[in-house]
């Protein structure tokens, strides 16, 4: 049987990139700031980022044995690049919830359709953009039917959450005042 820890990592940021929006919808309103919430949502993003990808890989590299520090120019712009984006889609998810919110849709609504869109269309970018850069053996004409069915269904799915979103609940009633016989 073929080693899956592969699977289980990539399950670990589904589950990881799955639960984002929603916490990242939740910092945002949690900033109890409707103009600027989302930027200090981002500013603490922006800390778990330095944490996490900054110092962590760090002091994998400190403490490893025959650490090399050459890295070559073209490794460095290129993640760099991707840490740019990267950090760019995260900012944007944040205007995506603000705007949906100030239009006036409920907020748990936006979360949900901001990251179902994202999680839709953000594979068709990366099959798009990963045969432009990698073209397959024998040309586009070689790439399998079922490969173009799935960037269907993912472009279908997008549309799905979005056309038939959840209904959002009734705002809570608010409790009855009881009258005092004085007045």
């Amino acid at each position: 049987m073929k080693n899956m820890n592969w699977l289980y990592f990539a399950l670990i940021t589904v589950a990881c990139w799955g639960l984002y929006g929603i916490f990242l919808h939740a910092g945002q309103m949690g900033m109890a700031d409707k103009e600027l919430g989302r930027y200090k949502a981002f500013l603490f993003v922006g800390i778990a980022y330095f944490l996490v990808a900054v110092l962590a890989p760090l002091a994998i590299l400190l403490f490893s044995k025959n650490m090399s520090w050459n890295m070559p120019p073209k490794g460095m712009w290129l993640s760099l690049f991707a840490g740019i984006l990267g950090a760019i889609g995260a900012f944007f998810v944040l205007v995506a919830m603000g705007s949906g919110i100030k239009s006036g849709m409920n907020p748990g609504i936006v979360a949900v359709l901001v990251m179902s869109t994202i999680f839709a269309g953000a594979p068709i970018v990366n099959a798009v953009v990963g045969i432009a850069m990698h073209p397959p053996k024998g040309g586009i004409g070689a790439i399998p039917v079922p490969f173009y069915i799935g960037i269907l269904l993912a472009a279908v799915g997008g549309f799905m959450a979005t056309k038939f979103k959840p209904a959002p609940a009734a705002p809570p009633k608010p409790a009855a005042v009881e009258q005092s016989a004085d007045h």
